[in-house]
């Protein structure tokens, strides 16, 4: 958005944080909101866009609401997978859902709130394969090989980097040729990755880390092992098998997560398929065995990855012909357009 020309008037993006944040966090975004609330009351925005995130969007929503702005999400709030309880605050501030899973608009509009679903901005350019392959061809060469990712907010690769690279010396101990490429979201991760990799004992046990190549990383990969995450779809576009995974704290789990959380499935994939087609331990505890014995499963059984790539294209099969920039723009447009704008 920066680059397109818009004017950022606060950014969350370089420490985000998932589940409940700490007494900091909350000053800080309650200090945010009072400072974007001020300033539309200055300059009286007609549209208010606001993506995902219901804890700090609504608030805003409702402040922006009572300024007479129209509240067009991108990006549905996930209400169907926890607090579904909130959906008359989405109903009361809410002029249009823009939803970028296939399922998401018949939950909604069931629940009487406006809702379109417009496709994923992932699949909205097509895959140029020449050019991954010629990004990926500097990669390690061995079999099997293997692509890590383990999140793109700070929590979530500090605390899966040693889980991903302790499940690559398992694997290792049964493929000993397996190779393994890290992709990092940017340089700073990918800085705190590199020095975690390198302390790693044997040299062979490290894998490569590489910056803005997660396409690459994928289309050169036999199987992921992935924190659940929308890189889950990335992975599905390319129809790679994937090992899907969610580190989560026990006691906070136990206390309000187990009781909260309303969807079977938590990995992407399995939502929209609506059952397990890619192995998901979704919240995860402990160490790396269990992903390594599903990683295990599928490299070792031809039979087991060729059902994983159909269901996958199967899971893609709904957004083929969507452009999901182009309709949330045009849909935006038709709220400015009620408006008289």
């Amino acid at each position: 958005m920066e680059r397109a020309g818009a004017t950022i008037l606060e950014t969350t993006v370089h420490d985000a944080v998932m589940g409940l944040p700490g007494l900091a966090k909350i000053r800080e975004h309650h200090r945010m909101h009072k400072r974007i609330v001020s300033w539309a009351r200055e300059h009286r925005p007609a549209v208010h866009v606001p993506v995902d995130s219901p804890a700090a969007n609504f608030p805003i929503c409702k402040a922006l609401k009572r300024e007479g702005a129209s509240v067009v999400h991108l990006v549905a709030p996930q209400l169907w997978a926890w607090g579904s309880w909130r959906i008359r605050k989405l109903r009361r501030d809410t002029d249009l859902v823009l939803c970028l899973l296939p399922f998401e608009q018949e939950w909604f509009s069931k629940r009487e709130v406006p809702a379109r679903f417009i496709g994923h901005p992932i699949f909205d350019a097509p895959i140029d394969g020449g050019g991954l392959d010629a990004a990926a061809s500097g990669f390690g060469a061995g079999e099997p090989r293997l692509c890590l990712l383990p999140g793109s907010r700070p929590a979530e690769w500090r605390q899966n980097t040693p889980l991903l690279l302790e499940a690559f010396g398992r694997l290792r101990a049964e493929h000993a040729g397996a190779v393994a490429v890290i992709a990092a979201v940017d340089e700073r991760s990918a800085g705190w990755i590199r020095s975690v990799v390198e302390r790693v004992g044997d040299a062979r046990d490290r894998p490569e880390v590489v910056v803005d190549a997660t396409d690459a990383a994928i289309r050169w990969s036999e199987l992921c092992v992935v924190a659940s995450g929308t890189v889950t779809l990335q992975i599905a576009r390319h129809t790679k098998p994937m090992v899907v995974f969610y580190r989560a704290n026990p006691l906070m789990y136990s206390l309000l997560g187990r009781w909260l959380i309303e969807s079977e499935f938590l990995t992407l994939p399995n939502l929209i398929a609506g059952s397990e087609i890619v192995p998901e331990f979704v919240p995860h505890f402990g160490d790396s065995r269990r992903l390594v014995e599903s990683a295990l499963t599928i490299l070792g059984d031809t039979r087991v990855r060729e059902r994983q790539r159909e269901a996958l294209e199967a899971v893609c099969a709904p957004f083929s012909g969507c452009a999901a920039g182009p309709a949330a723009a045009e849909a935006i447009q038709e709220v400015l357009r009620g408006r008289g704008a």
